[in-house]
Formats: structure tokens, C-alpha cells, sequence
């Protein structure tokens, strides 16, 4: 019996969690390549077909929270339990990004440090926190978490999801996207949390993007394939948002000659929203494979229908 770790990092990356994992569960076996005694895989953005021919596979572990890729991987064993990584670090490392964000937006920080380039003193309005209507679309862990955190900070906060969702001091909005094309137009911060799935590629195209508020805000802290970088700078262009935060893209590391990196209406994270914890996450791995030795429930399983 053993577990598989596979992924695409840097050796390093690969050795810490390694050596966290083999803490964390010492009484198994963990190996760096497929063998036929492999029960459980561990993986981290495995390449296409590295989960082919393990006759013994029973479970697959995500390190990470998005499992988009690894389920549009056609040689993927069907049919075997899958759970995703949810990290209480990544949890409350959300809502700090996504606070800091709103208030930059709110308050015109983002303005301002433009303006200090151009060596230009002007002060921005300041509504208060219960006048900015924000609109967070995906109530799940990490949208939930970020939704009631900027509820308690003030913020009049809605929350979209595909299914129905009650959170203390948001107004919870579902269903179809219909309902989230009516909220896109009361908002003046968007924040994107959703999972990335058929229905939501591409989700920010030149007619949805027409649907903000004049100078709202967009913040992705998703999957960069949401947007539709090329509407999105048109979109810019005309003011509807008029400013976009941005942690994820369709190509990472984002191309040194990219056109965001010197827009002045876009403000470029990369890809550091939220991490992993490799210390925390390492004990959420090891409970749901002692979970699933034992036959239990897992923590955080996977649709495959859903695809999150």
C-alpha cells in the first residue's frame, strides 16, 4: 500500500510537502512515481494521464482548491472519490485580499496612487462603508467567509450562488444567471469567487462587463478564464468597471508584454490572493485519508457534475 505524490511544481515545493505529508501520516508509504500498490493519490496540477494505470486507486487528494483541470483530464480514472483542498490558512487569507481590495476601491486608493505618478493632489469622495453595495458571486467557503467579513465591516453586501445560501448580514441572491446579470447593475465592487465550470468560462464578456455600474469595480480572485481579457480592456476603456483587480490570468506568470501590466485602470496580483499552507493543509490531508482508510465521509468531495 502507498500514496502517490504527483504534481508540476519545483522540486523544493515538491520536497516540503513531502516531508509535511510523511509527518503528518507516518504510518504510510509515500511514493514520487505510479507503482501498482497505490491506493491514494495526492496531487498538485498532476500532468494529463499521471493517474493512468493504478489497478489499487481508491482516492484522489487535490492540494488545491480548484480541480477544473484535473477533471477536464479525459484519462482521469472515473468514478474514484475526489476531494479538494479547502485550507483554514487560504480562509482567512481570502477575506484579508478581498477587504483590502474593496477598500481600495471604496476609497479611491487606487486613484490615488495613480495620482501620486502624476504628481497630482486631488482627494477622492468618501461614501461610507453602508452607501457601497457590494456583490460577491460564489458563496461557498471562500466566498462566504469573504461576504460576512465585509458585511462586519460595514459594507452593504450581496451574495450570489447557483443554489440557495443564508449568511448573517448578506443579502443572498440565486439562481440562474439572470439573477446575476439584475445584481451586476447595483453593485460597485464585484468580487469573483465562483468555481470555473462550462457555464462559467468566459463569464465576463463584453455583454456582461456592459451590465456594471459606471465606474464599478471588478475583482477576480478566481480563475482567470472568467475573464475575457480582450472585452475586459474594452470594457475598461468605456468605464463599465472602471477599475479591475486582478489575481488570476489565462496565461501565469502573466507575459512580461502584456497589456495589463502598465494599464492604470488594472491592478495586478500575482496569483497570491489566498495560498496554500502546506502546514495546514497537510493535516486536512492526512484526516480524510485516515477518513477514507477507515470508510468514513470525506471532508470537501468532489462533483464531478458539478465539476467543484
Amino acid at each position: 500500500m502507498s500514496i502517490l505524490l504527483s504534481g508540476r511544481w519545483p522540486e523544493a515545493e515538491r520536497d516540503q510537502w513531502l516531508a509535511l505529508l510523511s509527518a503528518a501520516l507516518p504510518e504510510e508509504r509515500f511514493v514520487l512515481a505510479p507503482e501498482p500498490e497505490v491506493e491514494i493519490a495526492v496531487v498538485a496540477n498532476p500532468a494529463p494521464g499521471a493517474l493512468q494505470g493504478l489497478p489499487r486507486l481508491g482516492f484522489i487528494q487535490s492540494l488545491w482548491a480548484g480541480v477544473e483541470k484535473l477533471l477536464a483530464d479525459e484519462t482521469l480514472p472515473p468514478g474514484i472519490p475526489l476531494a479538494r483542498m479547502v485550507d483554514p490558512a487560504m480562509n482567512e487569507a481570502m477575506p484579508q485580499t478581498a477587504l483590502w481590495a474593496v477598500l481600495g476601491l471604496h476609497r479611491g486608493f487606487f486613484q490615488v496612487q495613480a495620482q501620486q505618478r502624476r504628481r497630482e493632489w486631488r482627494q477622492p469622495a468618501q461614501p461610507r462603508a453602508a452607501e457601497w453595495r457590494v456583490l460577491v458571486l460564489g458563496l461557498g467557503e471562500l466566498g462566504g467567509r469573504v461576504a460576512q467579513a465585509l458585511a462586519a465591516q460595514g459594507y452593504a453586501v450581496s451574495g450570489y450562488s447557483r443554489s440557495p445560501a443564508a449568511l448573517a448580514g448578506v443579502r443572498c441572491l440565486h439562481g440562474g444567471l439572470e439573477v446575476l446579470d439584475a445584481a451586476l447593475a447595483e453593485a460597485d465592487t464585484v468580487i469573483n469567487l465562483l468555481p470555473l465550470t462550462a457555464a462559467t468560462r468566459g463569464l465576463f464578456d463584453a455583454a456582461r462587463l456592459a451590465r456594471f455600474k459606471p465606474g464599478a469595480g471588478l475583482v477576480n480572485l478566481a480563475r482567470g478564464a472568467h475573464v475575457q481579457e480582450a472585452d475586459l480592456l474594452d470594457a475598461l476603456a468605456r468605464g463599465r468597471p472602471g477599475h479591475a483587480v486582478l489575481d488570476v490570468f489565462q496565461q501565469e506568470p502573466l507575459p512580461a508584454e502584456h497589456a495589463f501590466w502598465g494599464h492604470e485602470q488594472i491592478t495586478v496580483l500575482p496569483h497570491t490572493a489566498a495560498q496554500t499552507d502546506a502546514r495546514s493543509a497537510a493535516a486536512l490531508v492526512a484526516a480524510n485519508v485516515r477518513a477514507w482508510r477507515a470508510g468514513s465521509p470525506l471532508a470537501h468531495g468532489v462533483s464531478r457534475e458539478r465539476a467543484y
